[in-house]
């Protein structure tokens, strides 16, 4: 017997990509470096030394790719501003950069799709990490000189403002283990920089509704994370209980507590107990009014998911080849653990993997979207990015990616079973509309529904593709 699932009427649908992964041209009407292109240059920072420099050269194509997302009845699409593009070097606005987001919004309302713009997805322009990045409290002013003229641009057309993807990232993988740009290993510099990210955040929120962007009006504002799921390797182990908290902070509460609590939770102090950066303690870097900015109410969280984790300590007493080993290595010369003090390993338990290595476990999000809104009290939430990685491969005009077709069925009955839960999630992403720049792994890893070509740049939708389009349709899933 098979019955169905259904999505709320109002369920937004849609496809999400980065301004460094796709657009390419990175030299192209006034773009200066970020600290994308120069990472890839450094030997061994990108799997086969790829850069970003052509990407999908989606810059110079993007009419066509609107109209393929229109074909595959996107509702929304979720794309990033390159600030080097707009303010190049960090420095005035640069009146051609705006431009091409200014057309890519129109081409997108035109087509009936929603423009959902996320203000920073990771190209921090080099000139600004050249004095100091995001350990620099000044970075924060600079994102929101850059990000007011981004407004002043598109407000009146884009409702849908997210100011950072994934800070995580950007914080500890940027400073801490020096696994993504600008490739710095500094310890503790990773919660420096997260405050500074957070700070950037809230001054935006602060002024967005100084301007009027309130829900009343149509525009919302927010904050896109890539919380886990840390359950410890053997809940019976202390020391691997220990690691299960120590990862959640470092990876989880940093962000939560003072998006949501107005405040850094107690044990991250402790557990940077005697880590300094600059001769000072991180909470020196955190001023009488930077929480308040941060803790500002927003509209939405949007969640990016692809796996939980299950974190033993370390030593751990199993054979080497017994280990998925340290899956927090994001970079081929990765060098340190992305949390200051002691790493984790993350033991194989025997679940089914994507083709990254990467757990499959979509029990994991209805456990951790159920826990943002109990513990946190979080806003309507939208499932940013979901998606699952494959060596696919382009036979007779199409690709057969029946798992990563299962893969997406598997967490959107998991959505399912949150909304069930009486967690409002509004909307869903999938990761990513194509293939693309995959960051440290180059264009060895594809995401995408649609598969490219990057010697012909020709786009195929895959089978999951014309999964996910007939899926937005029905706005349903089956159940077998």
């Amino acid at each position: 017997m098979t019955t169905t699932r259904h999505f709320p009427t109002d369920f937004l649908w849609g496809a999400a990509a980065a301004s460094y992964q796709i657009e390419g041209a990175v030299e192209a009407d006034g773009r200066t470096p970020s600290i994308w292109d120069t990472f890839c240059r450094e030997p061994g920072a990108v799997l086969g030394g790829d850069t970003g420099d052509v990407a999908c050269d989606h810059y110079h194509r993007m009419p066509q790719d609107v109209a393929m997302m229109k074909e595959l009845n996107l509702a929304s699409y979720r794309f990033s501003v390159a600030w080097p593009r707009v303010c190049p070097d960090g420095g005035p606005v640069n009146p051609a950069g705006l431009n091409f987001y200014s057309r890519l919004t129109d081409e997108l309302l035109e087509a009936g799709i929603k423009p959902w713009l996320t203000l920073y997805h990771w190209d921090l322009p080099q000139a600004l990490e050249d004095r100091g990045g995001w350990t620099e409290r000044d970075t924060a002013y600079r994102f929101l000189d850059y990000a007011l003229a981004v407004h002043d641009a598109l407000g009146d057309r884009v409702d849908a403002w997210t100011t950072h993807n994934e800070p995580w990232c950007s914080a500890f993988l940027g400073y801490t283990s020096g696994g993504h740009a600008p490739g710095r290993s500094e310890g503790v510099a990773g919660v420096v920089a997260a405050h500074h990210l957070l700070l950037g955040h809230g001054l935006f929120v602060d002024e967005f509704r100084r301007r009027g962007g309130t829900p009343e009006q149509g525009k919302a504002v927010g904050i896109t994370l890539n919380p886990t799921v840390a359950d410890p390797f053997d809940p019976a182990r202390e020391a691997d209980v220990e690691a299960a908290r120590r990862l959640d902070g470092f990876h989880n509460r940093v962000f939560l507590e003072p998006l949501f609590h107005g405040k850094y939770a107690d044990d991250l102090s402790r557990d940077t107990e005697g880590m300094l950066f600059q001769c000072r303690q991180w909470e020196e870097f955190v001023l009488d009014g930077d929480l308040e900015l941060i803790s500002a109410p927003t509209d939405f969280l949007g969640v990016n998911f692809y796996h939980g984790d299950l974190p033993a300590a370390v030593p751990f007493d199993v054979e080497p080849d017994e280990l998925l080993g340290s899956r927090i290595e994001h970079s081929p010369r990765h060098r340190e653990s992305p949390y200051p003090g002691d790493g984790f390993v993350f033991p194989r338990t025997g679940r089914p993997t994507t083709d990254r290595d990467w757990e499959i476990d979509p029990a994991a999000l209805t456990r951790l979207l159920v826990r943002l809104r109990e513990e946190y009290d979080a806003p309507p939430i939208y499932i940013t990015e979901n998606g699952a990685m494959a060596h696919d491969v382009l036979e007779d005009g199409a690709v057969h990616d029946v798992g990563r077709q299962q893969f997406l069925e598997q967490h959107l009955h998991a959505t399912l079973d949150a909304l069930e839960q009486g967690v409002q999630v509004d909307g869903y992403f999938v990761w990513s509309l194509m293939d693309n720049f995959e960051w440290s792994y180059g264009y060895a890893h594809r995401f995408g529904i649609v598969h490219v070509d990057y010697d012909t740049q020709v786009r195929t939708p895959k089978d999951s593709a014309r999964w996910y389009a007939d899926v937005i349709t029905q706005n349903r899933l089956p159940v077998a």
